[in-house]
């Protein structure tokens, strides 16, 4: 996987590890506070509501108090009932020796008027208080006027002439659920709370029953525990929303998702930008032909190489193709690139890894080789240019020769510029002494700008005075390489591509058919003879199948890369006779007039 990929992938990924864990401890943070909040809430509730009950019986007290002052007995107990009575109150009620006999008020109560003591529901727990001096609760209970209700019963003792203590009865509050603690369970409701109170069935039991609770769901409470008489009671709240904050998760997130997002994009534009960058920098630092460095990218490196080391011998060689242009002349430009492509990929391969390779432009190149002489590096320079190289044309491999000039640093030249110029002025000196080879920088040798070695072949070959071409010198295998455009024009093709389709690139298809034997008979008889040129007579084949009467004047000569080759001249037959015969009789009529 690429690195632009990965390490966005990894930024992501160990993001949303850290999300998880911000979200975790927010999520944990969030949930104790809520906790702690929330049994704050039930203490504080917990805590009024008791109180609310107490209030209740202190009711039962305060009738205690009477009978015990009044010995029993409580006059205008309906005026005094009433004087304690509130809106959380059912009734108000006296049980002399646990039969209920006083209720106030009493319309709707009858039915109230009970033996507790005996009473199948009510005995055990009535008995219970009277046995252990405690007040007990009781429900709650559905009342009959509606709503439901709990019984608080407080057990009364008196005392008799001798100071013993007895069991009078009970003074009884009937307390309406939920009106006695309303406004605590409003407030928790107002607040966000679901809620449950409970207390234990009775006072010698730990089983549990809910006295009143909220309508929502109740999940892991909190819970306040407080004791009345010898009874458990239990507050429990937990929030309408569940313990944890949803919507904070689903923010924070969300936040903090969409940061991660927008890094792992950023770092992935980054390392994106970053490649590009750097692809960038080696195009604007390599020839896009040959894959190595081109000029800027090679001056650049190697002046940094020598300025670094200023104190290491370097070696710098120039050296480009012989006859380059003929090459894109004959072959076309396509293939003068596979030229220069395979020339620098037998750079690559013949030279150490350490080696600094570029082109310069068009065909020359640079090498430059660090910690070594020109000494140590000559016949290493002269195995490589004498190594065959080759490129490909229809199937055939084509030699081509190159020259080179290399020079030492700081030996010769105490600068990469002056080592350059000196390693130019070596590649001149071969150029001058016939090309293919190579030669090292000396004393005395013209550095600087190299002269123009000669004319462009093209441009040459264009301006001759005639017709020209330039074929394969073989017997049973000829091959035309080029045409100028006088001969084009002279044989009616109107290009070089025409010539070649036309004739099968083959020089014996220009010559009339019944001719063709006797020339080249004639042609390989001069040449064999010893003579460099020949000189024929025939009729070329036109492009329009009409022959035209020329002169061929041909010379063989060994071409490196193609072996022997035929340079030859056409005139025209009929227009040379013409023209000479106009300079002959010219001639005779002045030589007539000068015997006159």
């Amino acid at each position: 996987m690429k690195k632009k990929t990965l390490v966005p992938l990894i930024v992501f990924l160990l993001g949303i590890c850290l999300v998880s864990f911000i979200v975790y401890k927010t999520d944990t943070h969030e949930r104790e506070q809520r906790h702690i909040t929330a049994q704050l809430n039930a203490a504080t509730y917990g805590e009024r509501i008791k109180n609310e009950i107490t209030d209740g019986i202190e009711i039962t007290n305060a009738l205690g108090q009477i009978l015990i002052s009044e010995n029993g007995e409580i006059h205008q107990f309906d005026t005094i009932a009433g004087n304690l009575m509130s809106d959380s109150i059912e009734s108000v009620q006296l049980a002399p020796d646990g039969i209920v006999t006083d209720i106030y008020p009493t319309a709707g109560n009858e039915a109230g008027k009970i033996d507790l003591i005996h009473d199948k529901d009510r005995g055990k727990i009535s008995c219970y208080a009277r046995d252990n001096h405690t007040i007990i609760t009781q429900g709650p209970f559905e009342l009959k006027q509606g709503g439901y209700g709990i019984a608080v019963r407080n057990p009364v003792y008196l005392k008799d002439k001798n100071e013993q203590e007895y069991f009078w009865g009970f003074t009884i509050v009937i307390l309406r659920v939920p009106d006695i603690f309303s406004d605590s369970i409003h407030a928790l409701s107002d607040f966000g709370y679901e809620y449950r109170i409970l207390k234990t069935e009775t006072p010698w039991s730990d089983t549990y029953k809910v006295v009143y609770q909220s309508d929502g769901q109740i999940n892991h409470p909190v819970s306040y525990a407080f004791t009345i008489g010898n009874e458990n009671w239990k507050f429990e709240v937990t929030p309408k929303s569940g313990w944890r904050n949803n919507i904070l998760i689903v923010v924070t997130s969300g936040i903090f998702l969409a940061i991660i997002l927008f890094l792992s994009i950023l770092t992935r534009v980054w390392l994106v930008a970053k490649e590009n960058k750097n692809k960038f920098q080696i195009l604007a630092h390599t020839d896009s032909l040959t894959g190595i460095y081109n000029r800027y990218g090679f001056d650049g490196l190697a002046e940094k190489m020598i300025s670094k080391n200023p104190q290491t011998h370097f070696v710098a060689a120039l050296l480009d193709i012989d006859d380059f242009k003929l090459i894109n002349d004959i072959y076309g430009h396509s293939y003068g690139d596979r030229a220069l492509k395979s020339l620098a990929d037998s750079m690559k391969a013949f030279f150490p890894s350490n080696a600094l390779l570029g082109r310069n432009g068009g065909d020359e190149f640079g090498i430059l080789l660090p910690n070594c002489t020109f000494k140590e590096v000559a016949q290493q320079m002269q195995q490589f240019t004498k190594l065959p190289k080759t490129f490909s044309h229809m199937g055939k491999g084509q030699q081509f020769y190159i020259s080179l000039g290399y020079a030492e640093y700081p030996t010769f030249a105490s600068s990469y510029s002056q080592l350059m110029r000196c390693a130019d002025a070596a590649l001149y000196e071969i150029k001058l002494h016939g090309k293919n080879g190579c030669m090292a920088y000396r004393e005395g040798l013209q550095s600087g700008v190299r002269k123009q070695l000669g004319f462009a072949f093209k441009d040459i070959s264009e301006h001759l005075p005639g017709a020209f071409i330039i074929y394969r010198a073989d017997r049973k295998d000829d091959e035309l390489f080029y045409a100028n455009n006088e001969f084009l024009h002279m044989s009616g093709y109107k290009d070089i591509d025409e010539l070649f389709r036309l004739t099968k690139k083959s020089f014996r298809n220009l010559i009339r058919e019944d001719e063709q034997q006797q020339i080249e008979s004639s042609i390989w008889e001069q040449i064999d003879s010893g003579n460099e040129n020949d000189y024929i007579h025939f009729h070329l084949r036109k492009a329009d199948g009409t022959y035209l009467s020329v002169l061929d004047h041909g010379r063989i000569v060994y071409s490196q890369q193609h072996g022997r080759v035929f340079y030859v001249l056409f005139m025209d037959w009929e227009d040379m006779h013409i023209h000479y015969n106009k300079i002959l009789k010219e001639k005779v009529k002045d030589k007539n007039v000068y015997i006159k």
